[in-house]
């Protein structure tokens, strides 16, 4: 039988492993698109844990949203220069919209 502190330590450092594999994406709104490392992108894909941080750099405000089945999330309007962060937590595939510009749209798969 397994001591409560040895138990202790297995859940410790599966939490760590898990939390270190998860990386934090910038997606940057600019010029009504979004944008990764400055290059425009209509899809991306990103693992499961992963957060996506939604950064406008437009001088005007933002509602990044998504009513997909997966994630389903409305960041509200936000000005130039502020982020949100959404952490997708599952695997499969999510529509991203901005309810201010129609034109902003983009799929993210989640593996």
């Amino acid at each position: 039988m397994l001591s409560k502190k040895t138990v202790a330590a297995a859940l410790v450092t599966l939490f760590m492993s898990a939390s270190a594999s998860a990386a934090d994406i910038t997606v940057a709104q600019n010029n009504k698109s979004f944008k990764k490392d400055g290059a425009q992108i209509e899809a991306m894909t990103i693992n499961a844990g992963d957060t996506i941080h939604f950064k406008n750099e437009d001088p005007f405000f933002h509602n990044i949203f998504s009513l997909s089945d997966l994630k389903t999330f409305d960041l509200g309007s936000y000005p130039a220069g502020e982020s949100k962060a959404v952490t997708f937590d599952q695997p499969g595939e999510a529509e991203i919209e901005c309810a201010i510009h129609p034109e902003m749209y983009m799929v993210i798969e989640v593996k």
